[in-house]
């Protein structure tokens, strides 16, 4: 090596160091990118006299309406769900939550609509604004929080000590990288990943599970489900109750999925192209030996579900017809409108995080975790601190909250690969994505797809979701599903319930209809979507058929472990 690349390595090695110290103070949050974005905002707003005009005037309008006020009477209501309690409306607090209301409403005008300021600028200010704002919300103070001050007087300050006990079983349960209180009862393989079945395959990145019949007879055409390798497999087969896994094995569908490799430091290099030939395109050969001469529904969740429409898209190109139909669920396939978490990918950010990844190998579960609690901050974050150490209770853990715990880490090479191809360039939209050396295009899907969003989604935007509709070519059934990223799939059919949604199909000879037109248009049904989604399937199933045997013994896939196996205990 001569001087010059030496004293390249160095700089390199120094900015990275320096990179990653600065990281572990600020959560992965880049400062420059920060710092620009509040200067473009600040710089632009110092010379917008209208806009300057129009704040004062708010601010004159608002001071007015706190001094008309007659806090002896019942105040305006607010739908913040932070000031619900009726509490909320005797005076002083009623003041408190009107001052916060309207401080919120005026920086939120301040922040917004400022003329030649970036569009991605004015979301970073807005929402960083709005995450301070939240923290000095009167909500969170015990001096301004008429429930917390009930509590305290009724039990004598009692709720104060449980709330300290449980903050310093919180920091221990952290530094030991154990999981939140409650999640213990909830044990993989036993209550939940639950569903009988065997690993029939395994390599370097997956393990890939066969699910055992449970009906005479099945559909001809087995089911691959891809899940998001952010999380692990089982969010998909939780509680028997919460399972689409058995769900669909109780219809008399032969189910496959796919449990991900929990990566470490020496998997650093793994990239998506590993995670597409390792990953989906393995298991599509193994289904296909177990299942053969038939073709095969395949499913993807989240960004499993984006890897699923790559694998779609590269058969197409390669006239590879193994497939029967595509599903994805709050899986994006353009990344124009990626909603909140948009906020957090811009050139400066992606280059500071891929800097601070470069000395671990990968992107840890707490920087993650981090990343999804600062966009839902008011129910992951604050809610918890006022109930669990102010009030001093714990809430009962769920199955569903006891997943969300168990977090993966994310190797260095894809994740930058991912940010970059997907998010930043959304390469795969555009027909740019390379794979084998050459761009595919998800034009060449002309195989049925079945796209399922929800409603509240902050990591999939739904609207970002219904773009699959422009980009395929074959017929496109939509569903829009009540509640959130995680809750809306997780949808089991209920006769007590108040999920909904949407679903209509637009197929290939339909002209296209916005998604707000859609939305209007469709009316909403009662329910899980699942049933849907299982109708869906029948239709595109041939049958009955005698369940195949487990794994093919033959080929070279005879089970080698019990369900739910080894890879989705690693920690």
């Amino acid at each position: 090596m001569n001087i010059k690349d030496e004293q390249q390595r160095y700089s390199e090695t120094l900015d990275q160091s320096l990179q990653s110290a600065i990281a572990r103070f600020t959560g992965g949050i880049s400062p420059a990118a920060l710092m620009l974005a509040f200067y473009d905002w600040y710089s632009h707003l110092s010379i917008h006299p209208a806009k300057q005009m129009e704040l004062i005037e708010l601010m004159q309008k608002n001071m007015q309406h706190l001094a008309n006020m007659n806090y002896n009477q019942k105040c305006w209501a607010s739908k913040d769900k932070r000031f619900a309690e009726q509490s909320w409306n005797a005076y002083p607090y009623n003041f408190y939550r009107d001052c916060f209301m309207l401080a919120q409403e005026w920086w939120h005008t301040a922040s917004t609509n400022v003329r030649g300021v970036t569009r991605h600028h004015e979301e970073v200010v807005d929402f960083t604004i709005r995450q301070i704002l939240d923290m000095v919300s009167p909500s969170n103070s015990a001096l301004t929080n008429p429930e917390i001050q009930k509590a305290t007087a009724e039990q004598g300050g009692e709720n104060f000590i449980r709330g300290m006990q449980n903050f310093l079983d919180d920091i221990q349960r952290y530094k030991d990288d154990a999981p939140p209180y409650g999640a213990e009862q909830y044990v993989i393989g036993d209550n939940v990943a639950a569903t009988e079945g065997k690993v029939i395959y395994r390599n370097d990145l997956i393990e890939l599970i066969q699910y055992s019949p449970v009906t005479p007879d099945v559909y001809a055409e087995p089911v691959l489900i891809t899940p998001a390798w952010i999380m692990k497999y089982y969010i998909l087969d939780l509680t028997p109750k919460h399972s689409l896994v058995r769900y669909l094995v109780k219809k008399g569908h032969t189910v496959f999925i796919i449990s991900w490799k929990n990566p470490r430091k020496k998997d650093r290099n793994l990239g998506m192209d590993d995670y597409l030939k390792l990953g989906v395109m393995s298991a599509l050969d193994v289904v296909s030996a177990v299942v053969p001469h038939k073709k095969i529904h395949l499913a993807g969740y989240c960004l499993g579900g984006t890897l699923v429409a790559i694998a779609a898209a590269t058969m197409a190109r390669n006239r590879d017809d193994r497939l029967k139909s595509l599903t994805i669920f709050a899986a994006q396939t353009d990344f124009t409108e990626p909603g909140e978490l948009g906020l957090f990918i811009d050139e400066s950010q992606i280059s500071f995080l891929e800097n601070m990844m470069k000395e671990k190998g990968y992107l840890d579960t707490h920087q993650m975790a981090g990343t999804f609690q600062l966009l839902r901050s008011n129910d992951l974050v604050w809610s918890r601190l006022i109930h669990d150490y102010l009030l001093g209770n714990r809430k009962p853990v769920n199955g569903l909250m006891a997943w969300n715990a168990d977090a993966t880490r994310l190797p260095y090479r894809m994740h930058s690969e991912y940010l970059r191809t997907l998010f930043l360039n959304n390469d795969l939209a555009e027909a740019k994505y390379i794979v084998d050396g050459r761009p595919i295009a998800l034009s060449d899907i002309t195989i049925p797809v079945f796209a399922v969003a929800t409603e509240r989604d902050h990591v999939s935007p739904w609207r970002s979701v219904f773009k699959i509709n422009l980009l395929t070519t074959g017929d496109v059934t939509f569903a829009l599903t009540s509640g959130g990223h995680n809750v809306g799939i997780v949808s089991m059919p209920s006769k007590k319930t108040k999920r909904y949604y949407r679903v209509t199909t637009l197929k290939e000879s339909d002209h296209y209809i916005d998604a707000d037109s859609w939305y209007a248009s469709t009316k909403p049904r009662p329910g899980s979507w699942w049933p849907a989604w299982n109708k869906w399937l029948d239709k595109l199933s041939t049958g009955p058929v005698a369940p195949p045997e487990m794994g093919n013994d033959k080929a070279g896939y005879a089970p080698i472990d019990d369900a739910p196996g080894k890879y989705v205990l690693q920690k």
